[in-house]
């Protein structure tokens, strides 16, 4: 039974509940999954940089927390995959992914060129910094944006999967994806019906970082492999992430039943 902890890295439960009805479905029966978010004023979304530099602590002490708490993975759910590296130094036994990593190494593998949907252009320069971190630049076919605000995409369904399938279709005819990545995890919920308009895979945000995250967990279970600690993700020594990273728990913790 692996355990895997998904953290929205925002300070609202707005999509606690919903995020976790979608995970029944996503996981095998051996794996369990709790979802969480912090609990204190603070930004609702990480659309700018300095809102992702202000729930840095949150999410560093969450990650501490869920190690001690025995959780195999854990998905920061944001796919700007906020402070990943930072999160891996901490970890030493728990594997951590994000959003970007998972969707974009899946995509690399199922097509040939992907384009990732946007929420709005404000996004792309950090986006394709990933795109760039991950090795995939010469994959990447295109972003495409919708002209939404993260607090947008639940807001109205129908106009939210119209603006998805219109710009995933003119990725497919104009900028030769054969692969469409959804690029925010609150687009989860949209992929099926898109997919199956347009006819080439719809990899959500929300899908591909936990099926992920049980795949690395279940490597690093039964085979030891998980991330290295000798060079990039080397961490600090345990007494100093003891001193300055303390744990930090939350009420806001929702179970995924299947």
């Amino acid at each position: 039974m692996s355990r895997i902890l998904w953290v929205n890295p925002l300070c609202t439960d707005a999509y606690d509940k919903a995020l976790a009805e979608s995970f029944s479905d996503t996981v095998g029966p051996e794996t369990s999954v709790d979802v969480v978010s912090f609990d204190r004023p603070g930004p609702t979304h990480l659309e700018y940089s300095s809102y992702e530099a202000l729930v840095a602590p949150d999410l560093l002490g969450t990650v501490r927390w869920a190690e001690e708490s025995g959780y195999d993975a854990l998905v920061v759910g944001c796919f700007y995959d906020p402070f990943l590296r930072a999160a891996r130094e901490i970890a030493n036994r728990m594997v951590v992914t994000a959003p970007a990593e998972a969707a974009l190494k899946v995509a690399s593998t199922v097509g040939e060129k992907f384009s990732v949907l946007v929420g709005r252009r404000k996004w792309i320069p950090e986006m394709t910094e990933n795109v760039h971190k991950y090795g995939l630049t010469d994959r990447l076919a295109s972003f495409r944006v919708l002209g939404m605000g993260v607090n947008d995409f639940q807001t109205d369904p129908a106009v939210t999967e119209r603006r998805i399938l219109e710009e995933a279709a003119a990725a497919v005819t104009n900028d030769g994806a054969d692969v469409v990545v959804l690029g925010c995890t609150i687009e989860f919920g949209f992929y099926r019906e898109v997919q199956e308009r347009i006819g080439v895979p719809v990899v959500d945000a929300t899908v591909a970082p936990l099926k992920y995250a049980e795949f690395l967990a279940d490597l690093a279970g039964r085979f030891g492999w998980r991330h290295s600690s000798l060079v990039g993700y080397e961490g600090p020594e345990q007494a100093d992430i003891e001193r300055f990273i303390p744990a930090l728990a939350s009420s806001r913790v929702i179970s995924v039943t299947h």
